[in-house]
């Protein structure tokens, strides 16, 4: 299997973005150490679908620089692919993906006996203060979705759960007329976006968050007492 890479980086570090499957990105120093990654990275998601392992070669097919901090996940990158229209069953498989990924997080989260305290020191990132504990983790991949949402101009909250909310979301969006369309919004901070790259985004987010959650917890809690929805073990 060949996965096609866009790399956005900068001299601080790489990220890059499989055009499929949806979600996948390595990040490293260099191009090479993130591609060094795919496969772990790959067997990984696959194994959160159910899917067996399957070997891949990534191929770098454009580059991005960019002058954000994407060595600390920071991105605001339209990916090539993600201009197109979709069909209303490539829709209807992302966002179900989406909506499984925040089923997923929201079972890890209730799963963790203790969500007050961490196992990992105070870090600042671009964002601000990193969340430590696995009510902060929670509270702020929940919280994207106003905010994903309301760049393709869809108003709706953060509550009461991320599950509930991102239903709602896509509900509220599939009210619009043309929304298969994939209109491209000029967005907050000079950034573009498309239905795509919010359906990409929500699955990127989630499991970034969810393995840091995932590993705190084990750490904080044994691994025996924390659910593994992704599958990260």
């Amino acid at each position: 299997m060949q996965l096609r890479f866009i790399d956005e980086h900068n001299d601080r570090g790489h990220l890059l973005w499989a055009e499929e499957p949806v979600g996948l990105a390595l990040r490293g120093e260099t191009q090479q150490t993130a591609l060094s990654k795919l496969p772990a990275e790959l067997t990984a998601y696959r194994r959160w679908l159910g899917l067996p392992p399957v070997p891949a070669v990534g191929v770098v097919t454009q580059e991005a620089a960019s002058p954000l901090n994407v060595h600390d996940a920071d991105s605001d990158i339209l990916l090539p692919s993600e201009h197109r229209p979709l069909t209303a069953e490539e829709y209807e498989a992302r966002k179900a993906l989406a909506l499984r990924s925040a089923e997923d997080f929201l079972t890890l989260y209730r799963s963790i006996p203790d969500k007050t305290h961490t196992t990992l020191p105070q870090r600042e990132t671009f964002y601000g203060d990193v969340p430590l504990t696995a009510e902060e983790m929670y509270r702020h991949t929940k919280n994207v979705n106003a905010y994903y949402f309301g760049e393709i101009g869809v108003e709706i909250g953060n509550e009461p759960d991320i599950l509930i909310c991102r239903r709602a979301g896509f509900a509220a969006l599939e009210r619009q007329p043309r929304y298969l369309h994939n209109a491209v919004f000029h967005g907050s901070y000079d950034e573009d976006w498309t239905l795509r790259k919010v359906l990409r985004r929500f699955v990127w987010h989630d499991r970034i968050h969810g393995r840091a959650m995932w590993r705190m917890a084990c750490a904080l809690c044994g691994s025996r007492r924390v659910a593994d929805p992704y599958r990260f073990a």
